[in-house]
């Protein structure tokens, strides 16, 4: 409660970077008395320039929410009760090291939720974890929407963060599919305020095309929207590969010297004429075509898919296919096209010999069950449960869960949870008591963004513009509280049969010089003493940017980056624009981008044989809201409130076909489960399809959300498979699924 005394207390101005989506705006956030007064857009910020959406606001709820856990707690008994971090750690060690002691570290799984990509000590200090359990159970939300990508990414370019992005500022023609950046701000594409830019954009004569099932609010604001058959887009992309071939459009320019493989794919795309591609995305040919030949004919154009691509059988067909058409007409590594972003620190893409290098390796091991290959280190999570299940040598007996709901956010949610109830241990590290963490044993709580430092590691390598930006917490930890960093330096020397009880800087010590000497070699001595007194991830960071492509290279570039450097910039330092990277940025052993990867043509094979669906069916997909963001965001009062978000659109036709109105109660389902869901008809789906937001479901039972839970939704996660999946990248097919729909 706010006193007489509180308000005469002077107003203490913050800069702070969101961190609860993509577009990682600045924020100013105003304090008084310890308290939250006011948060608005930064207009320092060089990135973002005061863009503020509501999840920016939302802060305030978050730090202040009374569900969010500040101390450590134990289950006793079936009932969680506070600990103190010595109590709870002491826990973790009775009860964990026996089972790696007894049966490896394959026994142990970790899973790894997208909250932690915003926290450099989550995404920084985790991987230490997992090395020191050795175990090859690793699962991450990767896998439930970006892995396609990263794969086809990784194939063509040689690293796994190696993906363009559209150069918005300069571009005059956009075609958008399974992307909604008005409400996500992006996606693999860091873009505060896409609509200020799409609106500029537009204003100098550019043209933005949309595919998508939906006439999402990114459509609406667009030139043209071409609605698709869910899981056609791959038809599509053939169609028009096809046709650039067939109408002698491709045209690659400069890249015609980097390229592999060019004769290759020509020969791949030959079945696949738009005629023939037409009956599978419900697109004409005439229209394939046309577009096809606007995307040859225009200066500044670029192709981008999202996740609507990626959330398909053919995920990563179709992110391979989709830098093609960006490389056969010359949009690649072009200003106005889809463009490599050269990061500040943390980018493997910029250190080591330029223009080659060792590409990357997917398959190195398989999961026990199911035989799934590993990509990028971890399998997929769709595989969880049944790793956990399933008896014999490998078997899954306990479970590290970092800032990760899979009850809620992956296929067959009922079948993980009751996964986790046979568990013989389980920690969760997490901000809620909620529909996965209640199955814990012992949960660690992190710390309120707002107690916590903040520099990006991922998105700037995704970034719209270069940038580099820092901003230090605005609330100083409650007392007794670790930072988030040496929690986890403590459960990985506790893991290893180190002293994790001992001085936390000898940890921390430990830990940095591995990553020094790797950087510096024999040079180790004289960075370890540059980067002191720093601690923890801030020396991390320090270290990143001063050996990073615009670093001071600790005093061989003085007018380099250092993290004192960027400190003292509190709206961050703009590098510029994008520039063409090609050569520099490859990393494949041959110097060259791979333009047909045997891996994907192999897997072209399948497609006939999808060609054909039933005509009659009825498609469910996801959809997204700018005020849902992640599962927990439902239980902060000024992103929850209006109407009800968890709703079905339907296209008028299908309702009156079902006798539905608006507003009504139906039953959706499949063979795997049923819903109760509420109706919202809306043109803005396309016949055959409907709607529900992933996410949802918040009536299970022990979960501590209590806002969420007055409107708690319907999972649709319930009705997907968990055997459905991309067999290259492990992705989950969260999109086209068959349902069916009746009234209660």
């Amino acid at each position: 409660m706010s006193t007489a005394t509180d308000s005469q207390q002077p107003t203490q101005s913050h800069y702070r970077i969101c961190p609860l989506c993509e577009a990682c705006c600045g924020l100013e956030v105003q304090t008084r008395s310890g308290q939250v007064i006011a948060i608005r857009g930064a207009e320092q910020d060089v990135f973002s320039q005061g863009y503020l959406c509501p999840k920016g606001v939302s802060l305030k709820d978050l730090h202040e929410d009374p569900d969010r856990l500040r101390q450590p707690m134990i289950k006793r008994d079936g009932q969680f009760v506070e600990a103190t971090w010595d109590e709870a750690l002491a826990e973790v060690e009775r009860r964990l090291l026996p089972i790696i002691q007894a049966q490896g570290g394959d026994a142990v799984a970790a899973v790894v939720g997208n909250p932690s990509a915003h926290k450099v000590s989550l995404l920084s200090y985790f991987p230490r974890v997992v090395k020191a359990l050795g175990t090859r159970n690793v699962f991450s939300a990767s896998t439930l929407d970006q892995m396609p990508k990263q794969l086809s990414s990784g194939l063509m370019h040689g690293h796994w963060l190696s993906i363009p992005v559209p150069d918005i500022e300069r571009c005059d023609w956009l075609l958008m599919l399974g992307a909604n950046p008005a409400v996500s701000n992006g996606s693999l594409w860091t873009v505060p305020d896409y609509r200020g830019k799409a609106k500029a954009m537009r204003a100098r004569g550019g043209r933005i095309i949309v595919v998508d099932p939906r006439r999402s609010e990114t459509a609406q604001a667009a030139d043209e929207h071409l609605p698709i058959k869910p899981g056609g887009d791959v038809f599509l992309l053939l169609g028009l590969v096809h046709t650039l071939f067939d109408e002698a459009l491709v045209k690659p320019g400069r890249l015609a010297e980097h390229l592999n493989g060019l004769e290759a794919l020509r020969e791949a795309v030959k079945p696949y004429a738009p005629e023939r591609m037409a009956a599978g995305c419900g697109i004409s040919a005439a229209t394939m075509r046309r577009l096809a030949s606007e995307l040859a004919a225009a200066e500044h154009a670029a192709v981008y898919g999202r996740i609507g691509t990626c959330t398909q059988r053919f995920g990563t067909l179709n992110s391979w296919l989709i830098d093609a058409l960006n490389i056969l007409t010359g949009h690649l590594d072009a200003p106005g096209g889809m463009m490599f972003p050269k990061a500040a620190a943390f980018a493997v893409n910029t250190l080591g010999k330029p223009g080659s290098g060792r590409g990357i390796v997917t398959g190195r091991r398989k999961s026990r069950v199911s035989g799934a290959p590993e990509v990028f280190g971890e399998l997929p999570i769709t595989l969880l449960a049944e790793e956990i299940e399933t008896a014999g040598p490998g078997q899954v007996r306990a479970l590290i869960c970092l800032a990760a709901n899979p009850v809620l956010s992956a296929p067959n949610g009922p079948r993980i949870a009751r996964a986790l109830d046979s568990l013989e241990f389980m920690l969760s590290m997490d901000i809620y008591l909620n529909e996965t963490s209640r199955h814990a044993d012992v949960i660690l709580p992190g710390l309120s963004p707002l107690e916590d430092l903040h520099y990006d590691v991922a998105f700037p390598q995704l970034s719209f513009r270069n940038h580099a930006r820092f901003s230090p917490p605005v609330f100083d930890r409650q007392a007794g509280q670790p930072e988030e960093w040496e929690t986890l330096l403590r459960l990985a020397a506790m893991i290893e049969g180190r002293d994790w009880r001992g001085d936390m800087a000898l940890l921390d010590d430990a830990a940095i010089a591995a990553d020094v000497a790797r950087l510096a070699g024999e040079h180790a001595a004289m960075v370890l003493q540059a980067l002191k007194p720093l601690r923890g991830p801030e020396r991390l960071v320090d270290l990143a940017l001063r050996s990073g492509p615009y670093g001071d290279r600790f005093g061989l570039n003085p007018e380099g980056l250092t993290l004192d450097k960027v400190r003292a910039a509190p709206g961050g330092i703009d590098l510029g624009a994008l520039q063409p990277r090609i050569p520099e940025v490859l990393r494949t052993p041959s110097g060259r981008i791979e333009l047909a990867p045997e891996l994907l043509l192999a897997d072209l094979a399948a497609v006939d044989g999808a060609l054909q669906r039933p005509a009659d069916e009825l498609l469910v997909i996801g959809r997204r809201d700018v005020r849902s963001g992640n599962s927990w965001m439902h239980n902060l009062p000024i992103l929850a409130k209006g109407p009800e978000r968890c709703t079905l659109l339907i296209h008028p036709a299908d309702a009156a076909a079902r006798g539905l109105s608006d507003g009504a109660q139906a039953s959706l389902r499949n063979c795997f489960s049923e819903l109760t869901v509420s109706v919202r008809i809306s043109d803005e789906m396309m016949p055959g399809v409907v709607s529900l937001p992933h996410g949802w479901g918040h009536n299970l039972e022990g979960a501590r959300l209590s806002l969420a839970a007055e409107r708690p939704g319907a999972n649709l996660n319930a009705l997907l498979d968990d055997a459905t999946r991309d067999p290259l990248s492990g992705n989950a097919v969260l999109s086209g699924v068959a349902v069916e729909l009746c009234a209660i």
